[in-house]
């Protein structure tokens, strides 16, 4: 006998969304170290919100949505909104009953912007660092650097001339028509309208040029757990710029190694790097004029070979942030705001690669 098809659900449920995740789920040993971090922040937001008027959403809550925008690659805030309204896995890592109200996506949004006018970001990788440390995971002297191009959220059609600006009257005003062909277009004359701090910049020789901004990395070398992030404009030095002040912030008595590709050969770079007592580990360019700035003093240790070898790795840090953070092509403008998302797509790859790191039972300890 064929049963009937009966749409109406039950009107009473007796299961909580914590039964309803399995007990090895990925998520959970990531809620268990995200509640950690958020828990030495509580401080922090304390400063943030008054003490009068009506209560807003919680910032631990703010986070871990945003966490799980990134982790899950979920394009946009209002898709976010209605993934969290149906998916009864998401509402139990953000910490919402089944039955609670999702947020406005304009009200989750004001409120996260009020994440980006502190250093949310950046204490809360360091405060995922920080239980790196304790498990011992991580490495204090041997690194990696380098950067890569983060596509800025504009258009080469809003790259204008600085002083003729915008057109009087547009054709379309959403999307005026522009005849840039023949015109010579650089970053001292021409000035993005929607996304004054990016810059036009091209990966290499042959590829098309795009405005775009400057992510770089540091990485530890033992597990591949980014140490440090940093977010310039998109410039010829912008990465050895960066690199030299990650470095500073790690370098100390005693002496540490950094790895990198040929574009960190410059003899300034290396310069610098010995002055803050850290080996420079780049790898030579023969074909820069006036040859290598690595001589064999460095290449002929094992150590050197090695570093080489790890220095790699940071190629998959950029692969997962711009392929499941969806930071390839940005959806913030300004600077700061990209600094403070970049920070925190690189907390919430040291959340995913320290699960794989760290069984459950040592998490839940």
């Amino acid at each position: 006998m064929r049963g009937a098809d009966q749409i109406q659900s039950a009107m009473f449920s007796y299961l909580s969304p914590e039964r309803r995740v399995s007990s090895d789920h990925p998520l959970r040993a990531i809620r268990i170290m995200t509640d950690r971090a958020l828990a030495e922040m509580s401080a922090l937001f304390d400063e943030m919100y008054s003490e009068l008027g009506r209560p807003s959403i919680p910032p631990e809550k703010l986070l871990r949505a945003q966490l799980l925008q990134m982790l899950y690659s979920v394009r946009s805030e209002r898709l976010l909104m209605e993934e969290i309204d149906y998916s009864i896995l998401f509402r139990w890592f953000v910490g919402m009953n089944l039955d609670e109200p999702v947020w406005d996506v304009t009200v989750f949004t004001k409120n996260r912007d009020r994440l980006l006018e502190h250093e949310v970001a950046r204490q809360f990788f360091g405060c995922v660092w920080e239980q790196a440390e304790q498990a011992q995971l991580t490495s204090d002297e041997h690194f990696s650097v380098d950067g890569t191009l983060l596509e800025a959220c504009a258009s080469l059609k809003s790259f204008q001339n600085k002083d003729k600006g915008r057109p009087n009257e547009p054709d379309d005003p959403g999307n005026p028509t522009v005849d840039f062909h023949g015109e010579r277009r650089s970053n001292e004359t021409h000035e993005s309208t929607t996304d004054p701090d990016a810059r036009l910049a091209r990966k290499g020789r042959g590829k098309e040029a795009k405005l775009s901004y400057s992510g770089n990395l540091l990485i530890e070398n033992r597990n591949g757990l980014i140490a440090d992030s940093e977010v310039l404009e998109a410039n010829g030095t912008a990465e050895r710029e960066a690199a030299l002040r990650m470095i500073g912030s790690w370098g100390g008595n005693e002496r540490t190694t950094v790895a990198g590709d040929q574009g960190y050969d410059t003899r300034d770079f290396i310069r610098e790097c010995r002055t803050m007592n850290v080996t420079p580990h780049v790898a030579q360019n023969t074909r820069r004029p006036g040859g290598s700035a690595i001589d064999g003093r460095t290449t002929r240790h094992a150590g050197y070979r090695v570093s080489q070898q790890k220095r790699k790795r940071i190629e998959e840090c950029f692969g997962w942030l711009k392929t499941i953070a969806l930071l390839r092509k940005l959806r913030h403008r300004g600077i700061f705001k990209v600094a403070w998302v970049f920070t925190f797509a690189a907390a919430a790859y040291n959340l995913v690669r320290m699960r794989k790191l760290l069984p459950l039972p040592i998490l839940a300890a």
